[in-house]
C-alpha cells in the first residue's frame, strides 16, 4: 500500500501558485486540487484566501478567458458557455460579464460561417434528416435555437 503524500500549508501554497499561474482556474478546480492533496478544510480556506489576495485566483478573469477560448477555439454558443461555467460554480454576474465580452457582430459572423460549412459538409439526401443533423449539431454546441432554425430553413431546402 502506497502512503499518501502530505504537504505543509507553505508547500501546498507554492504548488497551487504554480497551478494557477500555468492556466486560469476557477475556485472549484482549486478546491478539488487541494482536496485531492488531502488538505484539511481550514488549510484549504487559508490557501484560497492567499491565492485571491495575490491575484493567482480571479473568477471574473477565469470566466472571461474561458468564454473567449471556447467561443474562438471550439465555436461554442453562448448557451453552452454559460452552462459549462455554471457547472464550475461561477457566479451569474461573472458569467454575464464574460458573455458580454463576445461582440454580437463576431458571434453572428462565426455562426454564419460555421453554418455554411456545416450545411455543405452534411452528406444526406433526405432534406428532413439533413436539417435535423444541422440543427442537432448547433443546439448541442449551445447556439440559440431561433438562430439555428432560421439558418436551417434558409440553407437547407
Amino acid at each position: 500500500m502506497q502512503a499518501k503524500k502530505t504537504y505543509t500549508v507553505q508547500e501546498a501554497t507554492k504548488k497551487l501558485e504554480h497551478y494557477c499561474a500555468y492556466q486560469e482556474r476557477c475556485h472549484q478546480e482549486v478546491k478539488n486540487k487541494l482536496t485531492n492533496m488531502h488538505m484539511i478544510p481550514e488549510a484549504i480556506d487559508v490557501i484560497i484566501v492567499h491565492l485571491l489576495e495575490h491575484n493567482f485566483l480571479n473568477e471574473e478573469r477565469f470566466a472571461k478567458t474561458f468564454a473567449s477560448g471556447k467561443f474562438k477555439i471550439k465555436n461554442w454558443g453562448k448557451r453552452r458557455i454559460a452552462f459549462e461555467l455554471k457547472k464550475k460554480d461561477v457566479s451569474k454576474v461573472n458569467i454575464n460579464q464574460a458573455l458580454t465580452e463576445i461582440s454580437d457582430e463576431d458571434y453572428i459572423d462565426v455562426f454564419n460561417d460555421l453554418a455554411e460549412k456545416r450545411a455543405n459538409s452534411i452528406k444526406e439526401s433526405n432534406v428532413f434528416k439533413k436539417r435535423k443533423k444541422f440543427v442537432d449539431y448547433f443546439l448541442y454546441r449551445g447556439w440559440e435555437s431561433h438562430l439555428v432554425y432560421e439558418k436551417a430553413n434558409e440553407l437547407i431546402q
